[in-house]
């Protein structure tokens, strides 16, 4: 068999991996070079690291081939010692400088996982920007996002409004994020802004950032989570704080109303959305996405949660189902109900329960911060509130 390939000259070769440089220009560099100070410490971190572990691998590299030219078998000025195995002083740098670089990593990931904690509100320094040092730039905006199949849902509860598949942020001010999913786990993930999290289907997860200069970028749901997965895209832009306000003034002007109905029908499957825009929202509609109980009747998980915290409803809790009227295992809606019989817990409250809304703690100044990145001994703990799903809370009446 006689093979055809391509030979190059030996020059040629070698400048084969040259002439490929130009084809990393399309590769963005986003991540070291973001338009966040979350995300602009989070690359820090990579590249602090990185140079210190270089402190190693480019020494070994270089011993390894400088000890190959220098004992080669065509080297007769090289000493032979066959029954050489031990030098104390080898022995002590070989292993003493890993350890160090190791004790410096060590201490730079544990000081920087608790500072970059996405559940971390932003410290005033970070989060104001220039030229507007007042109270409530440093007040951070509240986003709520759901990862739909397949497109995302950001609802703005301060404004009244809600998109899908566009973020809109004013640069300088801090955004915290309060993230759920409504069927499967993604990941949500703005390069620009800050790291990635997690969005799972009955938890809810929290994400703090901000945007210190304008500009338009991209977020995407970086874990597979289906056939649309990857155009699960958005655009997140960072405005003025007039261009935020023309922004919050079109989506107004956009009419609709995103109640349960608009709701059940958005969320089943679908693939490249195009951006949409809603002048009103349900209220209440995230507390209800994250609690799994959207659906016209069911059952909340807070308030199972109660109920099972007073002991159960006994022998009447049994018989508490209902036939389920839309087919959430069965790709939302799409196979008819006898394909795939399911059921569910029914509502029995009169008066649906509010879960409270679990604020983020008041910013930490990172100044005390020795490592452990929690409040020392002698400080007072601040803004520690009862929870909503604690014995206390849970014993109040059910309606």
């Amino acid at each position: 068999m006689v093979r055809n390939s391509i030979r190059f000259p030996g020059r040629l070769r070698a400048l084969l991996p040259v002439a490929l440089l130009p084809a990393l220009a399309g590769c963005g560099m986003v991540v070291l070079d973001p338009a966040g100070d979350v995300a602009r410490q989070q690359g820090n971190l990579v590249m602090i690291s990185t140079a210190l572990m270089l402190l190693i691998i480019v020494p070994v590299m270089v011993l390894t081939a400088l000890f190959a030219w220098r004992y080669r078998a065509s080297n007769r000025d090289a000493t032979y010692r066959p029954d050489w195995d031990h030098s104390t002083q080898l022995e002590l740098v070989i292993w003493a400088a890993p350890l160090l670089i190791i004790i410096c990593l060590g201490a730079l990931t544990w000081v920087g996982t608790h500072l970059l904690d996405p559940y971390r509100p932003l410290a005033a320094a970070k989060a104001r920007a220039p030229g507007a040092p007042d109270a409530d730039r440093e007040r951070p905006i509240d986003v709520q996002v759901v990862a739909l199949d397949w497109k995302w849902l950001f609802i703005y509860p301060e404004q009244g409004i809600a998109t899908v598949n566009e973020l809109a942020l004013p640069v300088g001010r801090p955004v915290r994020f309060r993230i759920s999913s409504s069927s499967v786990m993604n990941s949500f993930y703005i390069p620009a802004l800050a790291g990635q999290i997690y969005a799972m289907p009955g938890m809810e997860t929290k994400l703090h950032g901000v945007f210190d200069r304008p500009g338009s970028f991209t977020g995407f749901s970086a874990n597979y989570s289906g056939a649309g997965f990857s155009n699960m895209r958005f655009a997140a832009k960072s405005l003025s704080d007039a261009g935020f306000t023309a922004w919050v003034a079109q989506a107004r002007a956009a009419g609709g109303t995103l109640d349960t109905a608009a709701y059940l029908k958005l969320e089943r499957p679908s693939e490249k959305e195009p951006v949409r825009r809603y002048a009103a929202v349900e209220p209440r509609l995230f507390d209800r996405v994250v609690n799994l109980c959207v659906d016209p009747g069911k059952m909340c998980m807070h308030d199972m949660m109660a109920i099972d915290a007073r002991g159960g409803m006994g022998r009447e809790g049994a018989y508490n189902v209902r036939a389920l009227a839309y087919d959430k295992f069965a790709a939302r809606g799409t196979a008819p109900l006898t394909l795939r019989p399911t059921r569910y817990v029914a509502a029995i409250c009169t008066t649906p329960m509010v879960s409270a809304d679990r604020q983020s703690p008041a910013p930490v100044d990172p100044a005390p911060l020795r490592g452990v990145g929690l409040s020392r001994p002698d400080a007072p703990v601040a803004g520690r509130t009862a929870r909503a799903d604690t014995p206390a809370a849970a014993a109040r009446p059910l309606s």
